[in-house]
């Protein structure tokens, strides 16, 4: 599968990277001039691996000419330009589907190919701001808390518009005819909010920030910082991990019978008991204390010390070559299994 990317910023390349990892041969076609907002220098930029490079001026019709002929061998387009940049480029899809009808042609946006904003400019802390989810980030009467750009940009962007392009090339198999897919990360993120909007709808969340159980309120769905003023993180959700956790923690059932769990009025008092037991050791003490238990607990690691937990380095999460970090690929293909099971990290 050939894959033709116009260079952008942040989900686009997320997207390419992605296809490329998946085996797809990925051509990015650059600038002259790189964007001052690249990740990295072009040479140092994860989010170009696997992939060639063409540079072209998008501006001089012998660029837009040749754009033109890498789209009739290509299966995919990839391009993260306003509404109406390509067009006026000469290369917007009515013309490129005539040059190849098969092709896939995806858009990728924050607002959309259509609506009131599509024209605007936004970047992704406005796009969670519209959708709710920067509303509903942060602590009690504190104000909202901006994410790292990752649930816009990659998972309700980047990680969308995969989806789309691989649902559009098994039609084209199908039928022989291409589409253009319209990624709007304002779609993606709404999209990934629908266990919240059934809690919602069933009156287990509401919008007062910081009062739920999943978004800190609750005492076991929490972090509590410890003797080194480092944290650790508490996901015990479930009653039975609950008790696994108080009972690690030391914390008896005269302190706190693991059945009031759901009580909010004693959240106070669970939380200081927590917190004390937290503080009595280190972050390391504690991680190695619950390595091996189902207590739903786990320290929280910068991004270069979780590039080298076990855990990740097992498993080819992070890669690191000297300075180099970054990510494994994703998903993991398991071949065919015959006796054991063998996963594929190729």
């Amino acid at each position: 599968m050939r894959v033709v990317e116009l260079a952008g910023i942040g989900p686009a390349p997320f997207a390419g990277m992605s296809l490329a990892d998946l085996g797809a041969d990925v051509i990015r076609v650059d600038r002259p001039v790189p964007s001052e907002l690249s990740a990295a220098p072009p040479d140092q930029d994860v989010l170009n691996r696997g992939k060639r490079s063409a540079v072209l001026d998008l501006k001089d019709p012998d660029g837009t000419a040749a754009l033109l002929r890498l789209v009739e061998d290509a299966d995919v387009l990839l391009e993260g330009y306003r509404p109406g940049v390509m067009e006026r480029l000469g290369v917007g899809p009515s013309v490129a589907l005539k040059h190849n009808p098969r092709l896939v042609y995806v858009r990728l946006t924050g607002w959309g190919q259509d609506g009131p904003l599509s024209a605007t400019a936004g970047h992704e802390i406005n796009y969670l701001a519209l959708t709710g989810v920067l509303g509903a980030t942060g602590a009690a009467g504190a104000p909202p808390q901006v994410p790292m750009p990752l649930i816009g940009d990659y998972a309700g962007g980047g990680a969308y518009a995969v989806i789309g392009a691989l649902s559009a090339l098994f039609e084209a198999s199908r039928t022989g005819r291409g589409q253009v897919v319209d990624v709007a990360m304002v779609d993606g993120v709404t999209h990934l909010l629908a266990a919240t909007y059934s809690m919602l709808g069933a009156g287990r969340w509401n919008d007062a920030r910081g009062t739920n159980t999943l978004d800190g309120a609750s005492p076991f769905y929490a972090v509590y910082e410890t003797s080194d003023r480092q944290w650790m993180s508490v996901g015990a959700l479930e009653n039975k991990f609950f008790a696994t956790l108080l009972r690690e923690l030391g914390i008896g059932r005269n302190e706190f019978d693991p059945a009031d769990q759901n009580d909010t009025e004693q959240w106070p008092r669970l939380r200081e008991l927590l917190a004390g037991a937290f503080r009595t050791g280190t972050r390391d003490e504690w991680a190695r204390h619950f390595a091996t238990s189902d207590a739903c607990v786990a320290p929280v690691l910068g991004l270069r010390e979780a590039a080298g937990h076990p855990h990740l380095a097992t498993r080819g999460s992070v890669v690191t070559d000297g300075s180099s970090i970054q990510p494994g690929k994703a998903p993991r293909f398991v071949g065919p299994i015959s006796g054991s099971e063998t996963v594929q990290h190729g």
